[in-house]
């Protein structure tokens, strides 16, 4: 992918070897022969680089990387003089310029200079679109609840969001772990900063390690270029590792040394990077049991569990149901454009006794399938998945099957109760094989031949 270059120089020799370099490097350049014509260019959302001389009639490099900071602090600068003393390197760096060049230099050290600054520059982009993403993502949810139990955990969040200790989260699966995470976070001294979360257990191990701590240029096959890890990404904040119980033993040992030294190697670098980041972990696993087994070390777990929060499941706090219920309808038909604006008596007290296995996630899910089964504009206890009117008493509590599917064909019957056994694990598990086949009590294998055989379609956003 071709970059733009904008080089700004009044001297029209130097202005054309500038230009030269830069094209054989494979960039588009673009030439200003003042600071106030280069204006007119630095809001073109093209332009990924300003290489500018200090001295020059009229508006110098110093007036213009004022501008560029004011007008467009995510274009780097670099600055160019013939008079380069450390006094005034120092200056324009202080002043926002992502780099310094003194006349005369190599070609090499011109086309390094504009390929780091287009790092820095993508790099920016980046944390704008991941920042843009999380707040997207995040806005509107917060912990809704007035059970004693919400109220405890809301007590146990103010506790400790004021300061930067690791903080390990646990709880059953589809609680709201990741929320509670963002919410302290929120809460904080660095809610400003980024928030970077990453899920253990959904990307494949070989990736886990690139995808954490970054990696450079030639690390591997296939790093065409150097990349920003997930561990970079969060500097200045906070690193959200979900299911941590399902991290590997040597990244264990690598994210053990982030949490003691603040330092971390990129994969393909020897270069020794400090990185300041708060770290939460959750897991819905007991690690205590997997130190005892020697599946997790014991110094990462003490390292994590310095303030622990226990998030509990909603089975225990039954007083919330109604409210969660009447938010996720009122949030789910708008999403839909439905006229369903309420839930009756009858299917609220079915939603109230039900002991809800897969905890807040369930609920939500629950609504939504309820929401698309309503004709009117009320939901009823009809409208509810019949697994939950089974397991509350409201259906009748032996099975039909064989009638519902107008078949007295065993094997059809037994492929059908496999099938939705297979779909709520994995709706419970947002598609996360491995946590599926665990909730379902066989080996990932054995659930990966039968998703095979009975062709069910599988995607991280199943839920």
């Amino acid at each position: 992918m071709k970059r733009t270059v904008l080089v700004v120089d009044d001297e029209q020799n130097m202005q054309t070897v500038m230009r030269m370099i830069l094209e054989d490097a494979g960039h588009v350049v673009i030439t200003a022969s003042s600071g106030e014509e280069a204006l007119k260019h630095i809001q073109d959302p093209n332009l990924d680089v300003v290489l500018s001389d200090m001295k020059m009639p009229g508006m110098g490099g110093e007036g213009l990387l004022a501008r560029c900071r004011a007008d467009r602090p995510d274009l780097p600068v670099i600055v160019v003089t013939a008079h380069g003393t450390i006094k005034s390197a120092v200056k324009s760096v202080a002043a926002g310029a992502a780099d310094y060049l003194t006349k005369p230099f190599e070609p090499e050290e011109l086309e390094i200079a504009v390929h780091n600054a287009i790092n820095l520059r993508d790099i920016l982009r980046e944390n704008q679109h991941l920042k843009a993403t999380v707040n997207q993502a995040n806005a509107g949810k917060q912990l809704l609840g007035e059970s004693p139990a919400t109220r405890h955990l809301i007590e146990e969040i103010q506790k400790v969001a004021p300061y930067k200790a690791n903080v390990l989260i646990t709880g059953e699966s589809g609680t709201g772990k990741e929320l509670v995470a963002r919410t302290i976070h929120n809460l904080g001294p660095r809610r400003d900063r980024p928030w970077v979360a990453i899920n253990c257990s959904a990307i494949p191990r070989d990736l886990m390690e690139s995808e954490l701590f970054g990696y450079v240029k030639g690390a591997f096959t296939g790093a065409a270029q150097t990349r920003l890890g997930r561990l970079e990404q969060a500097q200045g904040g906070t690193l959200f590792l979900d299911e941590i119980g399902d991290l590997e033993l040597a990244l264990q040992t690598k994210i053990l040394r982030v949490l003691q030294e603040r330092e971390f190697s990129p994969v393909g670098s020897d270069q020794v990077r400090k990185v300041d980041v708060r770290i939460m972990a959750a897991t819905n696993r007991d690690l205590k049991e997997m130190v005892h087994e020697g599946k997790f070390r014991e110094d990462l777990f003490y390292r994590l569990d310095v303030y622990s929060i226990v998030v509990p499941p909603l089975r225990e706090r039954r007083e919330d149901v109604p409210l969660l219920a009447r938010v996720f309808l009122h949030e789910l038909a708008a999403d839909t454009d439905k006229p369903v604006h309420a839930i009756s008596p009858e299917a609220m007290e079915v939603l109230t006794h039900y002991n809800w296995p897969g905890n807040i996630r369930e609920l939500h899910n629950a609504i939504e399938r309820s929401l698309l089964s309503c004709k009117g504009d009320t939901i009823d206890a009809r409208d509810l998945p019949h697994t939950i009117l089974r397991s509350t008493g409201a259906a009748p509590a032996t099975d039909s099957y064989l009638d519902n599917m107008g078949s007295s064909d065993l094997d059809a019957w037994l492929e059908g109760v496999e099938r939705r056994a297979i779909l709520q694990a994995l709706d419970q598990s947002q598609g996360v094989q491995a946590q599926a086949a665990r909730r379902l009590g066989i080996s990932e294998r054995s659930l990966w031949h039968r998703i095979k055989k009975l062709k069910i379609q599988v995607n991280k956003s199943f839920a």
